[in-house]
């Protein structure tokens, strides 16, 4: 249920957040190269790492109630990774791994975008479409292709979240695949860890075949 939820609340953000970045990359605006390079950043981290470092954001000796107390908005620090705050857990996990992983969304998003035709969008200014209009009625038709890939690849990877949450909550948070290590490393029963892999793998699967028959084609969206 846990895994089903950072699924659900996970991807609609990322997704947002990539096509912000991507649309602002492709933009051509001033320094686009170096957001570009910035926002990339996280893709050289490893999912461990960055479980540690939301972890030194969120502890009671972190960043985060630091600024919190420098601003005088708390007298003492909050606990953030606890238990009892499964909402805070779960906001700690879902901003650790949108800052990771909406970096891979925004690269194929940006490569997607580099591929449309500029003559769509010059047509689309001549016919006086607005932003808007152009994001909905020429960008997102003609992105299909990346928009499907950026998908499955981002629902498989959060199916097989892992680092992020041992890092931030031990095991006051339980997904799917830490279950299956758990199973298999804690209890000794490889049996139960593998029924375990294969539900992920299963599900897995039939997501990438639902988004698949889901997205419209290109000529029905177009259309």
């Amino acid at each position: 249920l846990t895994t089903l939820l950072l699924i659900v609340v996970i991807i609609p953000v990322q997704f947002l957040m990539a096509m912000s970045m991507a649309l602002v990359i492709n933009a051509k605006l001033k320094f686009s190269g170096l957001w570009l390079y910035i926002y990339a950043i996280p893709l050289g981290i490893s999912e461990l790492a960055a479980g540690i470092i939301w972890y030194a954001v969120f502890t009671q000796q972190g960043w985060l109630n630091s600024f919190l107390q420098d601003l005088g908005l708390i007298d003492r620090p909050f606990i953030f990774l606890s238990y009892e705050n499964q909402g805070w857990l779960i906001f700690a996990i879902v901003m650790a791994e949108a800052w990771r992983a909406t970096s891979i969304i925004m690269v194929i998003l940006v490569a997607g975008l580099q591929g449309i035709p500029r003559d769509y969008l010059e047509a689309a200014d001549v016919f006086g479409a607005s932003f808007w209009q152009k994001v909905t009625r020429v960008i997102l038709p003609l992105l299909r292709p990346s928009l499907q890939v950026a998908l499955i690849l981002r629902t498989i990877l959060a199916f097989q979240a892992f680092a992020v949450v041992i890092a931030l909550t031990g095991q006051a948070v339980t997904v799917l695949s830490a279950e299956a290590y758990r199973w298999y490393q804690d209890y000794r029963d490889p049996h139960v860890a593998a029924a375990y892999a294969a539900f992920i793998l299963i599900l897995s699967i039939t997501s990438t075949i639902l988004f698949l028959w889901l997205l419209p084609t290109r000529e029905e969206h177009m259309g």
